[in-house]
C-alpha cells in the first residue's frame, strides 16, 4: 500500500445522473442529405439507418443491434440511393456525401419481403410452443410485412438436434436466422468465442467448436448470447415446470428468494417502459402463485459484504503486517458466476485472487437449508430453494458439485427473470395490477447496500461504505455526500479509484475483533480499487495485472460478466441495449436512496444472524463451511 500522510478530506459529490449514450463512430461536420424528400443535416459518417431513426423512419433490421458491431448480413434494411445500381444495406452505409435516400419504393418493399419469405423457408417449427412466441423479431417482420403463405416453401422436418446439454443455455439451430448477432456477442462483446460461423454458402451454420454440445466447450453460461438473438434458437433453460410441481406438492415447502435486478426490470415483461421498479408487487405475486415465503437476496447480498469485507481486511492484514508472502492481492469479487467461469477457463493462475465468498445466491441458499429449517422445523429434504435471478449463469451455479454445503442442494433450481414472469402470467395474474406487500421474516430486511449489487459497481459501491466506517470510524456519508460512491458508478468499462484513509482511524468494530487487534497498520494508507463490466473490460484488466500494469496494484477488483453487471444480466427480458441497461440503474439507485438502511453492516438482522446462528463471526468456522468455497492452489476444490 502506498502511504499518504494528509487527512482525508470529504470528497463533494452531485447527484447520479444516467445520461443516454453518446453515438460513436461519427467524424465530425455535417452532412445535408435527403431522405423521402425530405432535406436533413447528419452528422459525417453516420449511417443511413441512423438518420433514418433520427428522423423517425422505420426500417426493419434483423442483424443489426445496438451492443454490437456493423455485420449487414441480413439485407433488411436495404434503401434506393440515388446514383447507386443495387440497393444499399442502410446499417452499413456511412454518410459522407450527399445523399437521395428512399426507404419504401416497391423494390425496397419486395426486396425485404423477398429475404423475408426466404428466412420463413429455412426455419423450422411453429410459433404457438416456442419460448419466443410474441417477443420473436422474425414473427413481428412476419406480420409487418403481411406474410400469408409461404412463397419458397417451408422446411418440414427438423435438420439439427436440440443442445440442451448446457444447464443454462439451450441452443435450437433449426430456428436460426444466421444474423450472427449471437457471433459478434461471444466474440466482440464478451471476447469469449464459443459460437462461430462455419462452411460457406447453403451450408453455413452457427457451431462452437468442432460442433460440440455447449456444455463441453469454454461457455461461460453468461447468456449474453441469448439476449441478442432475434428468434428462438437459442433460450435459457427453464426450470419452471419442476417448480410448479414443487408447489403443487403439499409435503413440499417451497421458498424464494430475489435478487434486486429482476425487481427494477420484470415490469417491461408486463408492458410498463424500462425503470420501474416493483418489489413489492412481485413479492405478493409471487405468494398467489403459491409460494410458502418470498425472501430478499439483498439480505444475503449484506452477508457478502461483511464476509467478503472481513477477507479482505485479513489479506491485507497478513501482506503487510505479517509480511504473508503466499497471500493474493487484488483479491476478486466472486458473486458473478459468468466471470467464475471466465477466470476458470482462462485466467486459472490467478483463482487464488477470487474470494472465497459465495454469491448472495448461494449464501442465501446454504442457509435456507440450514439456519431456516431449524427456526420453522421443517426438514430441510422437504424445502425446495428457488432463486430469480437476472442470470442464465445461475442456473450452472446453482448445480455446481461444491454448492452442497447444507448437507442438501443448497439453491435447487435457478429462473430468469424471464421465465418468473411467464410463471406470474400462467398464473393469471398482471403485475403492476398487484397490491405492495413486504418480504418474509427472517430474512425480509435488507439495506440500500444489498440492492444496488444489481449495478455494475454496486459490490464496490457496498463495500466502500463499510469499509470507510470500519476503518476510520466515520460516517460514509461525512466523506461521500449521501454515502453515494459516484465514482465507481456507471457505464465506463473499467474504473480506477483511489480511497485514502488518512491518519484518523478508529476501534475496530465488535463484529470483527476475532480478525484484527487494530487499524494502526492502515494509517495514512491508500486503498486501490477498480470495476469493470462485461468479460471484454475483465480481460484488459486481467492482461494488465498479467503484465504488472496499474490494476496489479489494486487491493479489490469487482468483475461482473455481463455489460452493465447484473441488470444487464442473461435472463434479463429482451431486447436489451444500453438506454435500457441505464434505466433499469436508475430504478435501483432510487429505490436504494428511499431505504432507511443503506449500510451492509447497519442491518440489524445481518448481525442478529451472526449472533444466533453463525456465532464465531465472519469468517469464523461455520461461516466459513456455509458461505464460502473451498478454492485453494490451482482452482482445487476442498470439501
Amino acid at each position: 500500500m502506498e502511504n499518504k500522510k494528509s487527512q482525508r478530506a470529504p470528497v463533494s459529490q452531485k447527484p447520479h445522473v444516467v445520461e443516454k449514450p453518446t453515438r460513436v463512430g461519427t467524424i465530425g461536420g455535417k452532412v445535408s442529405i435527403e431522405i423521402n424528400e425530405k432535406k436533413v443535416s447528419v452528422p459525417l459518417g453516420t449511417t443511413i439507418l441512423e438518420a433514418c431513426r433520427d428522423n423517425h423512419i422505420h426500417i426493419p433490421t434483423l442483424c443489426h443491434h445496438d451492443d454490437l458491431c456493423i455485420a449487414g448480413v441480413c439485407r433488411l434494411c436495404l434503401v434506393e440511393v440515388e446514383g447507386m445500381r443495387t440497393l444499399q444495406a442502410s446499417c452499413a452505409f456511412p454518410i459522407t456525401s450527399s445523399l437521395k435516400i428512399k426507404t419504401s419504393t416497391p423494390m425496397v418493399r419486395k426486396a425485404r419481403r423477398h429475404i423475408i419469405d426466404l428466412m420463413l423457408s429455412e426455419h423450422y417449427g411453429e410459433c404457438y410452443s416456442c419460448v419466443r412466441n410474441n417477443n420473436c423479431e422474425l414473427q413481428s417482420l412476419a406480420k409487418e410485412y403481411g406474410v400469408d403463405h409461404y412463397t419458397f416453401g417451408h422446411v418440414k422436418e427438423s435438420i439439427y438436434p436440440v443442445d440442451n446439454s448446457s444447464y443454462s443455455v439451450i441452443r435450437d439451430m433449426d430456428k436460426c436466422i444466421l444474423c450472427k448477432r449471437c457471433v459478434r456477442t461471444c466474440i466482440d462483446l464478451q471476447e469469449v468465442g464459443v459460437l462461430e460461423a462455419i462452411n460457406r454458402g447453403d451450408k453455413t451454420k452457427i457451431a462452437t467448436f468442432r460442433d460440440k454440445p455447449l456444455a463441453d466447450v469454454v461457455c461461460i453460461n453468461c447468456g449474453q448470447c441469448i439476449n441478442r438473438c432475434p428468434t428462438g434458437a437459442l433460450h435459457a433453460n427453464d426450470p419452471s415446470d419442476d417448480i410448479w410441481n414443487a408447489i403443487d406438492d403439499p409435503d413440499k415447502h417451497v421458498v424464494i428468494q430475489t435478487a434486486p435486478s429482476p425487481r427494477a426490470a420484470i415490469g417491461e415483461e408486463f408492458g410498463l417502459e424500462p425503470g420501474h421498479s416493483m418489489t413489492q408487487e412481485m413479492n405478493t405475486a409471487l405468494r398467489r402463485i403459491g409460494f410458502d415465503a418470498v425472501f430478499d437476496t439483498n439480505f444475503t447480498a449484506d452477508l457478502t459484504i461483511i464476509e467478503e469485507g472481513t477477507e479482505l481486511i485479513s489479506r491485507l492484514f497478513k501482506a503487510l503486517v505479517e509480511k504473508d508472502e503466499s497471500v493474493k492481492l487484488p483479491q476478486f469479487t466472486s458473486c458473478s458466476p459468468g466471470w467464475v467461469k471466465y477466470i476458470e477457463h482462462f485466467y486459472p493462475d490467478y483463482l487464488d485472487n477470487l474470494s472465497s465468498a459465495k454469491s448472495p445466491q448461494q449464501m442465501f441458499g446454504a442457509l435456507i437449508k440450514t439456519f431456516y429449517a431449524q427456526k420453522i422445523k421443517i426438514d430441510p429434504e422437504n424445502i425446495v430453494s428457488v432463486a430469480v435471478m437476472p442470470c442464465s449463469a445461475k442456473k450452472f451455479e446453482c448445480n455446481r458439485p461444491e454448492m452442497w454445503d447444507s448437507g442438501f442442494k443448497d439453491v435447487d433450481y435457478g429462473l430468469t427473470t424471464r421465465e418468473m414472469a411467464k410463471m406470474i402470467k400462467e398464473a393469471g395474474i398482471h403485475l403492476p395490477e398487484m397490491p405492495k406487500s413486504h418480504f418474509d421474516s427472517p430474512f425480509g430486511d435488507a439495506s440500500g447496500a444489498g440492492l444496488i449489487f444489481g449495478a455494475t459497481g454496486g459490490v464496490m459501491e457496498a463495500a466502500i461504505r463499510t469499509v470507510v466506517e470500519f476503518v476510520t470510524g466515520s460516517k460514509t456519508e461525512d466523506v461521500f455526500e449521501n454515502a453515494n460512491v459516484q465514482q465507481v458508478r456507471g457505464f465506463e468499462g473499467i474504473k480506477y479509484f483511489e480511497i485514502p484513509i488518512g491518519d484518523k482511524v478508529g476501534p475496530v468494530p465488535e463484529l470483527i475483533q476475532h480478525l484484527i487487534p487494530n487499524w494502526d497498520w492502515l494509517k495514512g494508507a491508500v486503498l486501490k480499487v477498480a470495476v469493470c463490466h462485461g468479460t471484454a473490460n475483465a480481460k484488459k484488466v486481467m492482461d494488465d495485472i498479467k503484465a504488472g500494469g496499474k490494476f496489479s496494484e489494486c487491493h479489490f477488483i469487482e468483475f461482473m460478466a455481463c455489460p452493465g453487471g447484473c441488470l444487464g444480466g442473461g435472463g434479463q427480458p429482451i431486447p436489451t441495449n444500453e438506454e435500457i441497461r441505464m434505466k433499469r440503474a436508475q430504478a435501483i439507485y432510487a429505490e436504494d436512496e428511499s431505504l432507511e438502511i443503506r449500510k451492509s453492516h447497519e442491518n440489524s438482522h445481518v448481525i442478529k444472524l451472526y449472533e444466533e446462528f453463525l456465532k464465531d463471526g465472519p469468517s469464523g468456522h461455520l461461516s466459513h463451511k456455509l458461505l464460502h468455497t473451498g478454492y485453494t492452489k490451482r482452482g482445487k476444490y476442498i470439501a
